[in-house]
């Protein structure tokens, strides 16, 4: 099964991910709707993608004002066949930190406001009988780690989000594709060193090879699969007392 894209929304367009979905997206011919806190950003984008990209400034944690913005986005592509929700944060957390403000902001960012966004797009889709749900979660969702767990805690929360999603929505031909990828060098990893570490190309090159063959989530790149089933099935009691 491969499927194609006439429209799309991304939400979190100005670096990283969702920037590299925009730029493919614009350049196999899609109209692509590119959201995030930062015109510049967006007007840098638009004016390189040469016509095929419009720029959206929206703070995603303005949940009260994203219904009027997906309304006049749907009317200005002329439809909606696909949105991705990438937009993401994750400020550092020290050892024995424990930050309500980073938690909530993580919370906000990364779970709720992607709720508001794809509540509105899985409405739309299940009205018109078609379109493509994606949502960029992380292999730091599957399981609870030591490191930042408002981080683990949001994507952990976007999967099963997604899954309750595409449980509800594939009966009318909408499809839900959950994205797990792996660490990936964007500004929000900046300075860290972690493991199979990946570029932004080849991050959105996976994320839209799964929207495009029929699967409903995969891990980017591929390996992390098993490497994830690993550690899923590493006992509670083992887990913690180890620095995953």
């Amino acid at each position: 099964m491969s499927a194609t894209f006439s429209t799309a929304i991304v939400v979190g367009a100005s670096s990283g991910i969702g920037e590299a979905m925009v730029r493919k997206l614009a350049a196999g011919g899609t109209r692509v709707a590119a959201v995030a806190r930062r015109q510049g950003e967006l007007d840098r984008i638009a004016a390189a993608a040469g016509g095929n990209v419009l720029p959206f400034a929206h703070d995603v944690r303005d949940y009260d004002a994203t219904p009027a913005l997906f309304a006049r986005i749907v009317a200005e592509l002329g439809g909606c066949d696909l949105i991705v929700y990438n937009a993401g944060v994750m400020p550092r957390v020290e050892e024995s930190e424990y930050d309500f403000g980073k938690d909530r902001e993580m919370i906000e960012v990364n779970l709720l406001a992607g709720m508001c966004w794809l509540d509105l797009a899985a409405a739309h889709m299940e009205a018109q009988r078609k379109g493509t749900i994606c949502g960029i979660s992380s292999v730091a969702g599957d399981r609870g780690r030591r490191g930042n767990p408002a981080y683990h805690t949001s994507k952990a929360g976007m999967s099963t989000y997604l899954e309750a999603l595409r449980n509800r929505l594939s009966r009318y031909g909408v499809r839900v594709v959950t994205v797990k990828p792996g660490p990936v060098d964007t500004p929000m990893t900046k300075g860290l060193k972690l493991p199979l570490m990946i570029g932004v190309d080849q991050a959105a090159d996976g994320a839209l090879a799964l929207m495009r063959s029929g699967a409903s989530e995969g891990y980017v790149p591929a390996i992390w699969g098993p490497i994830m089933w690993v550690i899923r099935n590493v006992p509670s009691t083992i887990f913690r007392r180890t620095n995953i």
